[in-house]
């Protein structure tokens, strides 16, 4: 029995790392097209009449069928029924359709169309939602951001689905293993995405001189075809390891509502949910605003000769991804001369991105540092709660930099107007910090989620918590479009918004995140859920 348990792929880790980065390249992809438009929100209102509120709408839109339609509640039964593989599959190609319907949207194709006249005219008034206030539409939206929004539902299904799936193929592969740094080091590569959607929308809108909004978002779908690719490769590495293993992929068990009420009555479940709510519609609604947030705190000029051609952003791509590789890397060394060799070169490759972007005075480069400290610390934090545990604790601090982060956004940087260089500094901090953040709390709440529901039942229990979390990822990009818009009338200028009170709104959800966190360790203190102790006993 021993014998044939060596000889699995789960058992070489050469094999289950390589699982892991088919899934964690199939999300960078989908990160990527998640915040294809966000770099370029001035150009959406310039080029196709978006304001504040119709941004916002579209791009909340992305989480209403899995919130509203309860479509993540059914996407985490299709993955306890019919398990990882067949779910990657379908998961890459729902992201597909989506985003082929977005591009078609904001393409000049759109433009004059059938389609553009009845999004018009249609619409405008859905009985029941619109008086609940939760329509994905709204009388006066442009049609382009009605299709558009129409398109990201799909892609939202999709990706909503993709992320619970890689829970629970990191579950399925590191079982018993290295959990938490697996799936630390898989949200650090996704994280990526968002620093490649920040430098490559905005060069891809205006290469060759011309601006056009639907080449972002054809750079997107390109990936979203690769991310498909990647999940076809799993299916056949995850249909080896099942017949291997003798595992089977379907569940013998039928899918019970009371498996849904055993998940529901755990008290550290709707902690750990909660927590998740308060914490990312902190994180992922803000990022769809930080590029234009930046634009209109810091002073920037932007880059002549060299500092505005094509060449640079290839090349500060590139030191980037030497930023990431080297300070990743730098986790995995035996040797001190080389883990702090590789730490070197990331730090000096750090400033020279820094730098970098400063000369080229573009937002969306400051903004794309944020989650190269993440890439650095996340496997430091995932093989802590590995070893050492600890995970109630790191949520705590990961709200209290995010609650730092958002108060020095709102009433310090603007301080620095006019300073371009002072500016500048903090923002570039200020962004890392906010990333290092983001990497405490994912690292610690994911893998504490198998030690509070039974693994049959694992698959619904992701799905239930993506779902709370849909809720504030579907509300909050709208109310911060609505609360800029009411705090910005007759402002015309995109770029001289004053995001004052957006901010302070996403504190006050880091507050509201710290509170859980203090009672959830009390909980587990008192209960002994095991979220204090290591993964690898």
């Amino acid at each position: 029995m021993s014998e044939n348990i060596k000889t699995t792929l789960r058992d070489s880790a050469a094999m289950r790392w390589t699982a892991l980065l088919l899934l964690a390249l199939a999300m960078f992809c989908s990160y990527i097209f998640m915040d294809i438009l966000s770099p370029i929100k001035d150009l959406m209102q310039s080029q196709r009449g978006w304001d504040s509120l119709a941004f916002g709408t579209m791009q909340g839109a992305e989480t209403f069928l899995n919130v509203f339609v309860f479509f993540l509640i059914f996407a985490g039964i299709i993955l306890d029924k019919m398990g990882v593989r067949f779910t990657a599959v379908l998961s890459g190609a729902v992201m597909l359709i989506g985003g082929l319907i977005k591009y078609y949207a904001v393409s000049d194709a759109f433009i004059g169309s059938g389609l553009e006249t009845w999004f018009t005219e249609n619409l405008n008034y859905i009985p029941g939602f619109d008086e609940l206030g939760i329509s994905p539409f709204y009388l006066g939206m442009p049609a382009s951001a009605k299709f558009a929004a129409v398109g990201f539902m799909i892609f939202g299904c999709g990706c909503e689905m993709a992320g619970i799936t890689v829970s629970r193929g990191i579950v399925k592969w590191f079982k018993g293993r290295e959990t938490a740094l697996a799936m630390g080091s898989e949200m650090a590569l996704a994280r990526l995405g968002v620093a490649t959607c920040m430098i490559f929308s905005p060069f891809f809108a205006k290469l060759g001189g011309e601006v056009s909004v639907s080449r972002s978002v054809a750079f997107g779908v390109v990936l979203l075809c690769i991310a498909l690719m990647m999940c076809i490769v799993y299916f056949f590495m995850d249909k080896k390891l099942d017949a291997q293993t003798g595992e089977a992929e379907e569940k013998d068990d039928p899918f019970k509502i009371s498996d849904i009420w055993a998940i529901l009555s755990s008290q550290g479940f709707w902690l750990v949910a909660l927590l998740c709510v308060l914490y990312y519609s902190a994180i992922f609604p803000f990022q769809k605003y930080a590029v234009n947030m930046l634009q209109c705190n810091l002073t920037l000029t932007p880059g002549e000769g060299f500092w505005a051609s094509n060449t640079v952003t290839i090349v500060q791509y590139l030191i980037m991804l030497l930023v990431a590789a080297c300070s990743f890397s730098s986790n995995f060394s035996n040797g001190k001369a080389k883990k702090y060799g590789l730490m070197a070169i990331a730090i000096v490759a750090l400033v020279v991105y820094c730098f970098m972007g400063f000369k080229r005075g573009s937002a969306e480069t400051v903004f794309a540092v944020f989650p190269l400290l993440a890439v650095a610390i996340t496997p430091i934090l995932g093989s802590y709660v590995d070893h050492k545990g600890k995970a109630a604790s790191m949520l705590m601090i990961g709200s209290l930099l995010l609650i730092l982060c958002h108060l020095t956004f709102a009433f310090i940087l603007p301080m620095f107007k006019g300073s371009a260089v002072g500016g500048i500094m903090v923002a570039y901090i200020t962004i890392l910090v906010l990333g290092a953040s983001f990497s405490l709390v994912p690292a610690a709440l994911w893998p504490s989620v198998p030690k509070l529901v039974d693994e049959k039942i694992i698959g619904s229990a992701y799905a239930l918590i993506f779902w709370i979390q849909n809720i504030g990822l579907w509300l909050f990009p709208m109310l911060i479009g609505k609360v800029l818009d009411s705090t910005n009338v007759g402002v015309e200028d995109p770029t001289k918004l004053d995001y004052t009170y957006a901010l302070v709104m996403l504190a006050c959800l880091g507050i509201a995140a710290f509170l859980i966190g203090l009672y959830l360790k009390a909980v587990d203190k008192k209960k002994g859920y095991g979220l204090e102790e290591p993964n690898i006993k």
